[in-house]
């Protein structure tokens, strides 16, 4: 067994967005009001979700605690799964972010119960990554028609890299271009 200390570092919110009711995608944003709920209005609010394909252990549209009220990625993986798929971009919103942190190298693999203070108030704790879907690969095939392999292309080249959902722990505002504090927990690696 190895053991990794707790640990700080320092990114900046590089995006925000929200989505409209049922809508996948989501809009650009200066500001985010967050609540226990975590986005009101936006499709992965609530404080409880329906299970879907990455519940497996469960009856599909069981009722279980959200803990993917937000979806968080990072531009350098954005840019990096884009160029391998040999596309010029992917915005966040074509995937349903909700925020956009820069300056966190590998932000997908950060470990869960990762806390993320944000000047404006709020916290949120992060559960884990965020597993590549063919609703976002077919979000971004849309922009790409002569493309019809991106929508399982994505779901491939964005392994590891397409982010990460937290739940909020503490409402608040998050700004754009705010500074967000991640403290890192001690971490026991099981074998």
């Amino acid at each position: 067994m190895s053991r990794r200390p707790a640990r700080t570092l320092v990114a900046r919110v590089d995006g925000l967005f929200a989505g409209a009711g049922s809508s996948f995608e989501t809009e650009p944003r200066d500001a985010l009001e967050l609540t226990f709920e975590g986005l009101t209005g936006d499709r992965h609010g609530g404080t409880t979700r329906r299970t879907g394909g990455r519940e497996p252990w469960y009856p599909r549209r069981t009722e279980i605690r959200n803990e993917r009220q937000i979806s968080i990625v990072a531009p350098d993986e954005l840019a990096a799964i884009a160029r391998d798929m040999e596309l010029d971009r992917i915005a966040p919103e074509w995937i349903g972010a909700n925020l956009s942190l820069a300056g966190v190298p590998n932000l997908s693999w950060l470990p869960a119960r990762t806390l993320m203070f944000f000047d404006g108030g709020a916290t949120l704790k992060v559960d884990g990554d965020n597993a590549p879907c063919r609703a976002s690969g077919r979000s971004i095939a849309r922009r790409f028609e002569d493309r019809p392999e991106i929508e399982r292309g994505f779901v491939r080249h964005g392994r590891h890299r397409r982010g990460l959902v937290a739940w909020v722990e503490k409402p608040g505002r998050i700004e754009l271009g705010a500074s967000v504090e991640l403290r890192l927990p001690k971490q026991w690696i099981y074998p």
